[in-house]
């Protein structure tokens, strides 16, 4: 069974969350008022967690950028404001390229997490797959009052 670089991933998850701009994140909220980037960081750990149990070799790098950059949208949703749910992957690309450059791979991270809703953003690869997973699975746990994983 394949092992990740941890320390890799961790190193890489920990410089982004850093940035100031990244940052923002923490003034709005999801998921029954979990910031956002708490919820990002959930995703993030779990996913990396879920391609170590599978023993899946993935590029920590890009999984670590992606899954924290996968909801970058800089706003909180309002309730009835279901356009957001196909609008935001495309809005938090935008904004994170504005910041940072990324790879194909981390576009499509952020770009298809909200697959198969977005039908026609189809996760590329076994990190654009996981994070998808990842993201539902962390909502239903912070819907459900779980904040840290």
């Amino acid at each position: 069974m394949y092992r990740n670089n941890t320390n890799q991933f961790f190193r890489v998850l920990a410089g982004l969350e850093r940035d100031p701009q990244v940052r923002r994140m923490e003034q709005y909220t999801q998921h029954k008022g979990n910031p956002t980037l708490r919820h990002c960081h959930n995703v993030a750990v779990t996913s990396f967690r879920m391609a170590q149990r599978l023993g899946w070799r993935i590029d920590e790098s890009a999984m670590a950028r992606g899954a924290l950059l996968h909801d970058f949208h800089l706003y909180t949703r309002e309730k009835k404001d279901w356009k957001h749910l196909f609008r935001h992957p495309r809005l938090a690309l935008r904004n994170a390229e504005a910041l940072f450059s990324l790879s194909q791979k981390e576009k499509n991270i952020i770009t298809s997490h909200m697959w198969p809703l977005t039908v026609l953003s189809v996760p590329r690869s076994k990190e654009a797959f996981l994070v998808t997973l990842a993201d539902k699975y962390c909502a239903v746990c912070e819907m459900r009052g779980r904040r840290n994983f």
